[in-house]
């Protein structure tokens, strides 16, 4: 399309035919271009096994086309019938303690399943075959948000798929052993058949049995993607093919799914109670552009206004999805669509807010839907359209995995790290990639790894040769600890590689004593010089080997030992932070500054600023009056500007 995408899902089953007509006129009033259609419609669709009904959707599929919209449509694979279950309940997903969920909700499958994935597989072959060639079709969207409820899956058949994974992984039983250190409390395995999922068990499991068991899980529920992907290529070979991501989720290695995706979607939706929403939202954003390797994505579902699964959901504010949906075009986005198109009248999502609300259409929130379709017709100029950046974060899945687990130094909220220090470049104006680790770095003048916990000997050798070819590198506490096996590294953390370019070895973690080791929760450490101030409740015993110390600690067990430092090497630095300063400003410039990337240092806080294209967006996602270079930003305004400007002058910072 040379249109941005912009609409929802549409679920016209839940509806009247009467009322279809009136969608589709009130969707043209929106200036809709892209509406996603089928996503729970399985039992619908067969209502009997083997007895397709595609009428409705043949009828609804057609009045959208001839109103000149494309539609995204869904594969309907996301929730079985009931009749799949009764007929087959070892389709149903088991959980660690052995209870067999039940039907009523939605996802109610195991992704080793293979009777769900050949009654699937047939849905779709029926989809293909019918609607493959019809012209509104705009792109498949495979099942939907895979892996949301049912992450693991701790069945018979899924206990034999983990088998034959662990098999294909390590060949033999004793490369497993080596592996998994089974040394350790007797748990060595003669043979696979031996190997279990991790049950519930006693107490703590083999943490590289949790680790693989994590990686297993996701490729399972990759492979549930692509084996309905396998057959719509064979049959429509032309059709984009997506599906819907979550953002910063735990349960999939994006990173290793990413590449399967014609291109990347994904669903976020911002907190309006959350003070750090609008930061939070723009890290996912960079997240989505960064698994595409910088192609346009696009945003397939967000909230008009309240959700429904919060203790509290809180209504947005006027103006404030407007801002949301302009930052997503701005870092990169070249769709922008909601769940949902009306609001549903039962079910369990009747309260989720919608581009139709139940009050009808004179409504702030229908007035704000046409608005915004008007707005985005405007930017068509920005499909296609990238954006670059020279600043990156390593993100691990890896590491998060690693740091869910117990029996560690402390339970470490891996995003909440990573977000500690992309805020801090947010707040700047600087635009960030994310990249995975091992992965070459060419492409970046500063890369950040904040508590990457995992590193394999290769990752750490890019992360050097990245130092010695001129790059600049922060490394903060928690990094390089352990290896892709959850293997301690010896010698001191984190490891030769690492430690020659940092100038550091790490000899002992040392948080302060505290009933919860949460790190939200336990008592602030101080530090003098660079970020002198107040620091998180982390520290390090760190042993100096070539690096100046910019920052050290103040009183306690690690009172005048190095807090942050930095060393040259080759033609490079490499700074290392054994804690987090609240006050993080200076260390973030003197990172830019050093190695020349411009930032925004007069940005009022809360207002974001990003070029894209030819346009610039400055955004205030603040519930106050901002001036930014002479333009008067109403709460939750924005300026989208042409050709692109800098900015000059604020009032605050």
């Amino acid at each position: 399309m040379n249109r941005i995408w912009y609409g929802g899902d549409y679920n016209p089953e839940q509806w009247p035919r009467d009322v279809w007509d009136e969608d589709v006129e009130l969707m043209r009033r929106a200036g809709v271009t892209v509406i996603t259609l089928g996503v729970f419609s399985w039992a619908k669709l067969e209502p009997e096994d083997g007895r397709f009904d595609f009428g409705w959707l043949d009828d609804i599929i057609d009045r959208l086309h001839s109103a000149g919209i494309r539609v995204d449509l869904a594969t309907a694979t996301a929730s079985p019938p009931a009749w799949l279950a009764l007929k087959h309940p070892e389709t149903l997903p088991v959980t660690a303690d052995g209870v067999r969920l039940g039907t009523g909700s939605r996802q109610q499958y195991s992704p080793s399943s293979r009777t769900y994935k050949r009654y699937a597989g047939r849905l779709v072959r029926a989809l293909a075959e019918r609607y493959g060639s019809h012209p509104a079709l705009e792109a498949w969207h495979v099942n939907n948000e895979l892996a949301c409820h049912t992450r693991h899956d701790y069945s018979d058949e899924s206990a034999a798929e983990f088998r034959n994974w662990l098999q294909r992984r390590y060949g033999d039983i004793e490369t497993l052993n080596q592996a998994w250190g089974t040394a350790f409390w007797s748990q060595n395995y003669s043979s696979f058949a031996e190997v279990m999922p991790p049950r519930a068990m006693p107490t703590f499991p083999n943490p590289t049995q949790r680790l693989d068991f994590d990686r297993f899980t996701s490729d399972a529920w990759l492979g549930v993607y692509r084996a309905e992907v396998a057959i719509l290529r064979e049959i429509t070979p032309d059709v984009p093919i997506t599906t819907n991501f979550m953002g910063f989720f735990i349960g999939a290695d994006y990173w290793s799914w990413a590449d399967e995706l014609d291109f990347i979607s994904d669903d976020h939706y911002a907190d309006p109670a959350d003070p750090a929403a609008a930061a939070y939202a723009a890290m996912t954003r960079d997240l989505m552009r960064s698994l595409g390797r910088g192609r346009p994505w696009i945003l397939m579902e967000q909230a008009t206004s309240a959700v429904n699964w919060r203790t509290r959901n809180a209504a947005i504010p006027a103006g404030w999805h407007r801002a949301l949906s302009l930052q997503a075009v701005a870092r990169g986005a070249d769709g922008i669509m909601q769940f949902q198109w009306r609001q549903s009248r039962a079910g369990a999502e009747k309260f989720h807010s919608a581009m139709v609300p139940h009050a009808g259409t004179d409504t702030r929130i229908f007035r704000e839907t046409v608005k915004l379709g008007q707005e985005l017709a405007g930017l068509a100029d920005l499909v296609e359209a990238r954006v670059d950046a020279r600043v990156a974060i390593l993100f691990d899945w890896d590491s998060w995995w690693a740091h869910e687990q117990d029996a560690s130094p402390a339970r470490t909220n891996y995003v909440a790290e990573v977000f500690r220090w992309y805020r801090e470049l947010w707040d700047y104006g600087v635009l960030t990639d994310f990249v995975r680790a091992g992965e070459p770095l060419d492409d970046y003048d500063v890369v950040i790894a904040p508590a990457v916990l995992v590193l394999s000997e290769e990752s750490r050798a890019v992360l050097a040769e990245f130092v010695h070819t001129g790059g600049h590198l922060l490394a903060t506490y928690l990094t390089g600890v352990l290896d892709e096996n959850l293997h301690a590294v010896l010698g001191g953390y984190p490891g030769p590689a690492l430690r020659d370019i940092l100038g550091v070895w790490i000899e002992e973690f040392a948080p302060p004593a505290a009933p919860s080791m949460s790190l939200g929760d336990v008592p602030n450490l101080e530090i003098d010089g660079l970020a002198a101030g107040v620091a998180t409740g982390w520290g390090e015993v760190v042993r100096l080997d070539g690096a100046e110390v910019r920052s050290w600690f103040r009183g306690g067990i690690l009172d005048g030992l190095p807090a942050i430092t930095r060393h040259a090497a080759g033609s490079g630095i490499a700074w290392y932070a054994a804690t987090a300063p609240a006050n993080a400003a200076a260390l973030m410039r003197e990172l830019l500054d050093g190695a020349s990337i411009p930032f925004e240092s007069d940005l009022p806080i809360g207002v974001e600023w990003v070029t894209r294209g030819e346009r610039t967006f400055v955004i205030n996602h603040t519930d106050e009056w901002k001036w930014v270079d002479g333009v008067h930003l109403e709460p939750f305004g924005a300026s989208v500007s042409q050709p692109p400007v800098r900015c000059s002058h604020s009032d605050e910072r």
